[in-house]
């Protein structure tokens, strides 16, 4: 019998590996965002706006369009892990847009308008930690061991 191990070109990098971890939470929050009991108040859910209700394990503000943006992450996350480069770009960029989004949920008005995504108190520092959290990973995962540099996306 012969086992097979994975050469060292198509083995997935640290980089790869967080990036696909990150997409696939982000394709179960967005699904489990439409399963109702998993989504308090699920029948208040709109398509974007602060009126709904509707809150991921009781805690989290949501709407279809919140849940829709969760499972693009998650698709983005999984189809950009295919290589280093493309995986810590993900990673650094979409911790920079959760880094904007927890700035803009700071400083809306939450019974507003402009609460279209919507997001609330523990939404806002979910995309904080969210934002950190991706940015990290992709610049201490992102990195070549050997020299210290990040890696060249290819």
């Amino acid at each position: 019998m012969t086992t097979h191990t994975p050469s060292s070109r198509s083995a997935r990098t640290p980089v790869q590996k967080a990036a696909l971890a990150v997409g696939a939470v982000f394709l179960l929050v967005g699904v489990l965002g439409f399963v109702p009991g998993v989504t308090t108040h699920y029948d208040t859910m709109e398509f974007a706006a602060h009126h709904s209700e509707a809150k991921l394990l009781g805690v989290f503000q949501v709407s279809v369009l919140h849940n829709i943006v969760h499972l693009l992450f998650g698709v983005a996350g999984l189809a950009l892990a295919r290589s280093a480069g493309t995986a810590r770009n993900y990673l650094v960029v979409g911790g920079a847009v959760y880094l904007v989004l927890w700035l803009y949920g700071m400083f809306i008005d939450h019974d507003s308008a402009a609460n279209f995504v919507p997001v609330n108190t523990a939404d806002n520092w979910l995309h904080f930690f969210l934002g950190i959290g991706m940015i990290a990973l992709g610049f201490l995962l992102g990195r070549d061991a050997t020299t210290g540099r990040a890696r060249p996306a290819r």
